[in-house]
This record gives structure tokens, C-alpha cells and sequence, in this order.
């Protein structure tokens, strides 16, 4: 019985980390795309200003 405990230990832990990995890989996966995306709302140019003075 204790080695059945054991191993069901150990493959829980193994399944934990893989799902562990699995997610941190797709954080990744998802960083690199959102950073090759151009921004969906880009800030407007500030508008053009003429400070000059007519003569």
C-alpha cells in the first residue's frame, strides 16, 4: 500500500509541474505575439501649434 502512495505522490507532482510548465509556456507564447502586435488604440498626434508672429 505505501508504494501505491507513493507513486500516486509522485505522479501528481509530476502532473502539477507539467501543467506548471505548460502554462508558462503559453504566458510566453502570448507575451512574444502581444509585443509583434501594433497597439489596437495608438494615441492621437498632438495637434500642431504655430506660435509666429505676423509681421
Amino acid at each position: 500500500m505505501f508504494e501505491y502512495a507513493l507513486h500516486r505522490l509522485r505522479h501528481d507532482d509530476l502532473v502539477r509541474r507539467a501543467e506548471q510548465d505548460r502554462l508558462a509556456r503559453e504566458v510566453l507564447r502570448l507575451r512574444r505575439a502581444a509585443r509583434h502586435q501594433p497597439p489596437t488604440n495608438p494615441e492621437p498626434p498632438a495637434p500642431q501649434t504655430n506660435f509666429t508672429r505676423a509681421a
